[in-house]
């Protein structure tokens, strides 16, 4: 019977990624190796089913506090972002939330948020992700306020509306967010934002798989 000779050997490809959002994506309250895009990163930097590993120090416009209207300008503001990333994810909407701002707002900043994504994924809107924002009622500082959750659901379920309407993934963090009361060491010492434990949870359990498939295609 002949040998197989085909080459079975790992492959590394080096990808351009952008994440777009506010204190979730930035990592408020951990390390910068602790934040959800950081640990994306490793993942994909270890050799996948596919045989394949990714290389990639993700670009990140976000900082805390940052309502949809912030997240517009600080992408506008800056100068040193690539015209095209072979990934690109959007999590944002908390703070609007947070600030009483309306859904109706909102839905247009994100609608215009995640057309900006696709521009920057080249106009691939396989290569865009949407992250659900997480639910902070189940913190100490949300103290179990049904309220916050049914404001976080709303405010999910717009997002996901248009998401969807663009046939893009919208992956949804939120139920390991609500394990938060039960697990503290889900939350951050800041007993407001999730941890690097929680952040790892998002990536091994709802955000690598998906992302390794887009690579795929």
């Amino acid at each position: 019977m002949p040998m197989d000779h085909t080459n079975t050997s790992p492959t590394t490809d080096t990808i351009a990624y952008l994440a777009l959002g506010d204190s979730y994506t930035i990592g408020t309250s951990v390390t910068a190796a602790e934040s959800w895009p950081a640990l994306l990163a490793d993942a994909l930097a270890k050799t996948g089913t596919d045989g394949k590993s990714y290389t990639t120090e993700p670009d990140i416009v976000a900082t805390k506090g940052w309502t949809t209207r912030d997240l517009i300008n600080g992408i506008s503001d800056r100068a040193d972002l690539r015209e095209e990333y072979d990934l690109v994810s959007l999590l944002i909407g908390v703070n609007n939330q947070f600030d009483g701002l309306s859904l109706v707002e909102y839905r247009t900043d994100f609608e215009q948020l995640l057309n900006r994504a696709i521009t920057f994924a080249g106009d691939d809107r396989n290569k865009v992700f949407v992250v659900s924002t997480p639910d902070y009622a189940f913190t100490g500082f949300g103290a179990g306020n049904p309220d916050i959750s049914e404001e976080i659901r709303r405010f999910n379920a717009a997002a996901q509306e248009i998401t969807d309407g663009y046939s893009i993934p919208f992956l949804n963090i939120t139920p390991i967010s609500q394990e938060g009361i039960d697990d503290p060491e889900l939350v951050a010492p800041d007993n407001l934002h999730p941890s690097g434990k929680q952040y790892l949870r998002w990536v091994e359990k709802v955000i690598e798989e998906r992302v390794r498939r887009v690579m795929e295609e």
